[in-house]
């Protein structure tokens, strides 16, 4: 049974999402991604120039003189949302989690598939697969997705981006849109990327928290790895303990643009309390162009 407090935040984010798909994202989403391929539309006589391997030999010798086959390109596609729910993502300094981020994008990304006619599936994973749900249409589906993302209680605490993309590698078998939606906090999936940027579309949202990213300058703070669970204190006071933060943080940060560059895979960061729609927004203009090229 779901809750009135939960039917309220999904009847919410709906109307958000909703809004914000239509009135920004739906000029943008369109010509952001190509089409799965061509199919056929119909034919036409064939005139002087026609590549002849498209000659419809059928129809040709029916009627008597040469047709061509026209193709137009197949707009729908299949969006992915590969969720990391890890423990990680429950991390919070302002009024938003790394999680509630996660959900309105989730929620948005949908929304805006739904409005193109779009077929949108969902994978949740932490060190596991969780659990995924085959892609369709319909508001009734998109809802339901929703519902599982924000309401889903994980049995895995830590992240393993590497086992979720194989199991989507193998499960797939054509062409998808896949929005990796993660921290990142993991280590050794390079090469699961790079597999997987072959064979989908796949695009990098990094979701991190401010004070993952520039540690206190002052205090001292009983922590906790939420991954682990280990707890541990840091005296933030020192600049010895900043700095090795700080470097800490830039090297991840480094490491992981530099993957993406390598395998030419199009990435954003969102900070959990800033706004994410100009970087999405932003993301797919620059997508428009280079797909017009």
């Amino acid at each position: 049974m779901i809750s009135e407090e939960t039917l309220k935040k999904i009847r919410k984010l709906e109307i958000i999402s909703r809004k914000a798909a239509r009135d920004i994202f739906a000029g943008q989403y369109h010509s952001a991604f190509k089409g799965r391929g061509m199919e056929f539309s119909e034919v036409r006589e064939y005139q002087f120039g026609d590549d002849i391997r498209f000659i419809d030999w059928n129809v040709s010798s029916r009627l008597g003189r040469l047709f061509i086959k026209q193709f137009v390109e197949e707009r729908e596609l299949t969006i992915i949302l590969a969720i990391d729910l890890s423990a990680s993502l429950q991390f919070v300094s302002a009024s938003k989690s790394k999680k509630d981020i996660a959900v309105e994008l989730s929620a948005l990304i949908a929304f805006t598939a739904m409005l193109n006619n779009d077929k949108v599936g969902l994978l949740i994973f932490t060190d596991r697969v969780e659990v995924f749900i085959p892609p369709k249409k319909g508001r009734t589906h998109l809802l339901r997705l929703i519902r599982d993302i924000s309401e889903f209680q994980p049995q895995g605490r830590g992240t393993a981006i590497a086992s979720a993309l194989a199991y989507l590698t193998s499960l797939l078998k054509k062409k998808a849109v896949v929005f990796l939606i993660s921290d990142f906090l993991d280590e050794n999936f390079a090469t699961a990327l790079k597999i997987a940027a072959r064979k989908h579309d796949l695009i990098a949202i990094a979701i991190h928290d401010r004070r993952e990213l520039a540690a206190p300058r002052r205090g001292i703070f009983q922590l906790k790895d939420l991954e682990n669970g280990e707890d541990f204190s840091a005296d933030f006071s020192s600049a010895a303990v900043r700095s090795a933060c700080q470097n800490i943080s830039s090297s991840r940060s480094e490491r992981l643009n530099d993957i993406f560059r390598k395998y030419a895979i199009d990435a954003i960061t969102i900070l959990s309390e800033t706004d994410y729609e100009k970087p999405l927004f932003d993301l797919f203009l620059q997508r428009r162009h280079k797909f017009a090229r």
